[in-house]
């Protein structure tokens, strides 16, 4: 009804208000619950053109409307809002066009433009934690909704399987790793460990060691024992010293990390791994082997990490295939002159004149960074999908200005699509205990937690019971169901904008805004129907306030759908799902169903609850959460 509003004043617009208006200045809100009405047009953008009073306007506009569309039972003015109420005839064809429709709230099938959405996108040096939950759940759900808004969509992710990090975990487990008594260094096979989790075990490990050398070297320094260390870097030690004197604890404690971060950079465990990730690029053999293999450990865990999430992938990309091109357009952008080259011989490009700094694109010794990778991946994802028109990049907002920087170089270098990438910047995910912390293991692991959820969920539904004659198969399904439901939901309620606190035991309750609430709503509409058997016509049923109210909450779901692909938010989708349930939980409670005498009455209500539940299975769908029949 909207859209032939709008449509009306935008036509008519020259005769009614004496000249062209553009479609958004039409607007409209839903009516509030105090006043009568079912939409509630803005009529303040139309008062100069008019000259007339707010109220005028709202009157006049309302007069013409009532005029052309039958479906306009009656309107009300309340300031400079028109509250336009619609017949019941309308509502019940509005009901009868949603219940006809099997695809009802989405666009056409890959009628739209190609969008390529990234997520995931681990490190290959541990397994996925609670953060790569939030991403990959909102990164999955993403391309799902501007799958239902008509775009064909890639799913990808690049894997990030190069660099210093991996390097930490190769060479601490070459290192620290302890010979069994066959005389073999630990493996997934010989220790029964997840891949993923083994190498994720060195990585800690590397940080550990680390820690300690740097430790033993500044207690070397507090000796005066400075044998092995250039004059540059006793200088600095001393002057952060010198500079502690007289000073107050925080200025204290700052100096104090910073020596820190100097004996780290003199440790030998990282001056080894610099190296292997030089010999990594030159190809050394034996380096080569090594990590092949032990990435190979971490795909299989990653694998059987992402079958438990549901998510799945299109299409995946290498750091250590993409870095490569990455190289070839540093070299671009330096004979361009849009890059420059220090004496050390590192690239860099400067962004001050565009309100940032200096960017280091290739280190001194030829390695790259993780901006040179970024760089080859965006060619080399152009170059496969030459019709692509836009890029999600689903990462955390600590990367907010990586992103703006990416962006920036690669319209620096000519690349005008990069106007279409985006960056679907997300806050981080707290425990009650604080920040988890992948260098000292402190991070709470994806594969853990999904089964503590799903734990839960089985203890939680068993204790309920209502799981008569279901298969220990079917048992097993349902609680896995549940539990992954409830997580998926908890994760993705939240706009992704904001920093959320994560609670595993509130995500599983049959009460309050969760996946499981919303579930179970679908399961008692199932069995309600089954026990309803044949459902008829409604022509000639009478539309109660209720039934209205239920329809127009229905009505909202292609808008809801339009408004979360646009704005990449699938927070939109789940609290809508949520106002459904409630509503239908309302509406179920306040009217008979089944006992209801007046047949036509039965029937209408029941395809309305028929509807409700297409309406749920679909949305939850749109966030990668199942909807059980029986709960």
């Amino acid at each position: 009804m909207e859209k032939k509003i709008k449509d009306l004043l935008v036509d008519q617009s020259d005769q009614f208000f004496g000249t062209k208006i553009e479609e958004k200045s039409v607007q409209f809100q839903l009516t509030r619950k105090e006043f009568e009405g079912d939409l509630t047009l803005v009529v303040f953008p139309f008062v100069k053109l008019l000259k007339l009073s707010p109220v005028d306007v709202a009157n006049k506009i309302g007069q013409f409307l009532q005029e052309n569309f039958t479906e306009i039972e009656s309107f009300n003015v309340v300031q400079g809002f028109l509250n336009i109420s619609l017949s019941s005839d309308y509502w019940k064809k509005t009901l009868q066009n949603i219940d006809s429709n099997n695809t009802y709230g989405r666009e056409q099938l890959d009628s739209k433009a190609t969008i390529l959405v990234e997520y995931s996108s681990p490190n290959t040096n541990k397994p996925l934690h609670l953060g790569h939950l939030r991403n990959n759940f909102l990164g999955y759900s993403v391309a799902e909704i501007l799958k239902a808004n008509g775009h064909k969509v890639i799913k990808t992710q690049i894997i990030n399987d190069r660099g210093i990090h991996i390097c930490k975990s190769m060479l601490a487990w070459e290192r620290f790793s302890p010979l069994n008594v066959n005389g073999e260094r630990e493996t997934p096979e010989n220790t029964g460990l997840k891949g993923d989790k083994l190498v994720g075990k060195y990585y800690v490990v590397f940080d550990q060691e680390f820690n300690k050398e740097a430790k033993e070297i500044i207690a070397k320094w507090e000796e005066n024992s400075f044998d092995g260390f250039s004059s540059q870097v006793v200088e600095q030690y001393q002057k952060f010293v010198s500079a502690k004197a007289g000073k107050d604890e925080k200025v204290q404690a700052d100096l104090d990390a910073k020596i820190k971060d100097l004996a780290k950079n003199e440790t030998s465990v990282l001056r080894d791994a610099k190296e292997m990730l030089v010999k990594w690029e030159a190809r050394d053999p034996q380096t080569y082997l090594l990590w092949s293999t032990m990435n190979g450990w971490v795909y299989d865990g990653f694998k059987s990490t992402y079958e438990a999430m549901g998510v799945n992938f299109d299409r995946l990309y290498y750091e250590s295939e993409t870095y490569l091109l990455g190289k070839d357009l540093v070299s671009e952008g330096l004979s361009k002159g849009v890059f420059f080259k220090k004496e050390d011989g590192s690239v860099w490009v400067d962004l001050t004149a565009d309100g940032m700094d200096e960017k280091l694109l290739l280190r001194g010794d030829g390695t790259a960074v993780y901006m040179t990778q970024d760089l080859g991946t965006a060619l080399d994802r152009k170059k496969d999908y030459p019709d692509l028109e836009g890029v999600v990049y689903t990462v955390g907002n600590e990367q907010d200005y990586h992103f703006k920087v990416l962006f920036l170089v690669l319209k620096k270098l000519g690349y005008d699509w990069a106007d279409k990438c985006f960056h679907l910047s997300y806050g981080m995910v707290d425990l009650p205990s604080g920040k988890m912390k992948s260098r000292e293991g402190t991070v709470v692991d994806a594969d853990d937690l999904m089964a503590e959820v799903v734990q839960s969920a089985k203890e939680m539904t068993s204790e309920r019971g209502h799981l008569e004659g279901m298969s220990i198969e079917q048992k097993e399904l349902l609680f896995k169901q549940i539990g992954m439901g409830g997580l998926k939901y908890y994760l993705l309620k939240v706009d992704p904008k904001k920093r959320m606190l994560f609670n595993p035991d509130e995500s599983i309750e049959l009460t309050g805004n969760t996946g499981p609430f919303i579930q179970y709503a679908h399961a008692r509409i199932n069995s309600l129907l089954a026990k309803a058997g044949g459902i008829n016509e409604f022509n000639n049923a009478l539309l109660g306030q209720e039934e209205k109210e239920l329809i127009k909450v229905l009505a909202q779901y292609p808008s809801v759908i339009q408004e979360a692909g646009n704005t990449y938010s699938p927070a939109l989708v789940a609290n809508y799902c949520y106002e459904l349930v409630k509503s239908f939980n309302h509406f179920y409670q306040s009217v008979p169903m089944l006992i209801e005498e007046d047949i036509n009455v039965r029937d209408l209500r029941l395809v309305i609850s028929r509807n409700v539940s297409k309406v749920i299975v679909d949305s939850l769908s749109l966030l990668g959460i199942d909807s059980p029949q029986k709960m």
